[in-house]
């Protein structure tokens, strides 16, 4: 997934967010909702991660300078997590504490057909983005299960947007459902259980988020096609004896590096060896563009064993 891509996903959900946000926020105020004002802190708590991941995707970009060899790609994977514990903090505690508030000190709710219009109304603003993440991300994804996917993915600011967008709707329809409940049965109640289901459901996106933002800062391998592709590069190769390890990790959504232990003949010369480690870079880099740096060890068997052993 491009980062073209994952921008023009952020900026429609950091657009739809803001005006969703405005008009929650005056209805929140107007009819004196709970579910209404949980609803406006999201929105705009959105927003602030929208831009921190657009940040971080600036700054992903950069690239690498002496300070940082590797690059910058790791930028993404923190600022995610960052907004990941926005979420959670803000996000969910606001709207916990908001709903419990309205649960043991009930208010009225006025003029709540303001409120139904104004949730109406996001709901159709917020499927757009939702589904403009969802498209790209199935793009990418292709047959895969959906929770394979998003675990598998490198790219948290498609998959943070997809959470937060999925969020966003299920806590549009949850403020519907507790209003309505409210207004129709007599329970005022119905408003504050409505803001904590909204905080509820925040933490546990942020904590699905944390989780596999966590994974990708400690350094996930690529995908076990490409490994698998990489060691059968090098069978049958008559100045190969052995692949020894395949070690990769991602500095970014499209960023891998590679560190190759190889077990070479014994009966080659040096030159032969840095002609063999030419010939399968530039051919590791056509067949894998993200892997952007790589590292290969000359290395027997029997060493490698032994210094494994050591570890």
């Amino acid at each position: 997934m491009s980062a073209h891509s994952s921008k023009k996903v952020i900026f429609a959900a950091l657009i739809g967010n803001f005006l969703i946000f405005i008009s929650k926020l005056v209805a929140a105020f107007y009819t004196n909702s709970s579910a209404m004002f949980s609803e406006a802190v999201h929105s705009i708590v959105d927003c602030g991660n929208q831009v921190l991941l657009l940040y971080g995707i600036k700054k992903a970009g950069k690239p690498a300078d002496h300070d940082h060899p590797f690059g910058y790609g790791k930028e993404l994977y923190f600022w995610s997590f960052v907004v990941a514990m926005i979420i959670f903090a803000v996000g969910a505690g606001v709207s916990l504490y908001e709903g419990f508030h309205k649960i043991f000190e009930p208010a009225e709710v006025t003029n709540i057909h303001i409120n139904y219009i104004v949730l109406s109304v996001a709901i159709m603003f917020e499927a757009y983005p939702w589904k403009m993440a969802y498209q790209e991300f199935n793009a990418r994804r292709g047959d895969k299960p959906l929770l394979d996917a998003i675990h598998e993915s490198k790219d948290p600011s498609l998959f943070a947007i997809l959470f937060e967008d999925t969020a966003a709707l299920l806590g549009l329809f949850v403020a519907l459902i507790g209003l309505f409940i409210g207004d129709y049965y007599d329970i005022p109640e119905a408003d504050g259980m409505a803001s904590v289901l909204i905080g509820v459901i925040l933490a546990s996106t942020a904590a699905l988020l944390a989780y596999e933002c966590k994974s990708l800062l400690i350094g996930e391998a690529a995908d076990p096609k490409v490994v698998k592709s990489i060691e059968d590069l090098f069978e049958g190769h008559p100045q190969v004896d052995n692949v020894n390890e395949v070690l990769t990790m991602h500095m970014g959504p499209q960023d891998v590096l590679l560190n190759l232990s190889l077990d070479f003949k014994n009966d080659i010369s040096a030159g032969d060896i840095e002609n063999v480690v030419t010939e399968f870079e530039q051919k590791i880099k056509q067949m894998h563009p993200d892997i952007k740096r790589i590292f290969i060890e000359a290395q027997s068997r029997q060493g490698h064993v032994m210094n494994k052993g050591l570890e």
